[in-house]
């Protein structure tokens, strides 16, 4: 498994819940530029929109030898999942405060896929705390 883009901010800012894994619609141009590690996830989120997924703000730069006019870099791009996965995301993410953050983009089996976390955003002080316990274990483990 190739690992092409990692959210790694997201795990300082959200608590995971559940994991899910969905294969994303994309161009050819797309798929190289990915496959090249010209993909960005930092901001990208999933939404359910009449009962299909997509993901919103994964930015792909363009590919240089594709000869595209008008490329939107961060345009919405359709994920691929069960309908009963969808059915039960869109359960989950009406409870208060719920999202779903991408975590990974990587290449299982020749296909590109997108890891989602169902999350939940900390406050401030949860993010604190967090730290404090950390370098806490990091001084026990010291000694």
């Amino acid at each position: 498994m190739k690992v092409f883009a990692e959210n790694r901010k997201a795990k300082n800012s959200y608590d995971f819940h559940e994991f899910y894994e969905a294969g994303v619609v994309l161009s050819g141009p797309e798929t190289k530029s990915v496959r090249n590690g010209a993909v960005s996830i930092v901001d990208a989120f999933g939404i359910i929109d009449d009962e299909e997924a997509y993901v919103m703000e994964m930015n792909i730069e363009p590919y240089k030898y594709a000869n595209i006019s008008d490329y939107d870099p961060k345009s919405p791009r359709k994920l691929l999942l069960h309908k009963g996965e969808i059915k039960k995301l869109i359960g989950l993410l009406s409870q208060k405060g719920y999202t779903l953050i991408a975590t990974k983009v990587f290449e299982k089996n020749g296909f590109i896929k997108i890891e989602f976390a169902l999350a939940k955003g900390r406050k401030d002080y949860d993010k604190r705390k967090k730290i404090i316990n950390k370098e806490h274990l990091k001084e026990i483990k010291n000694y």
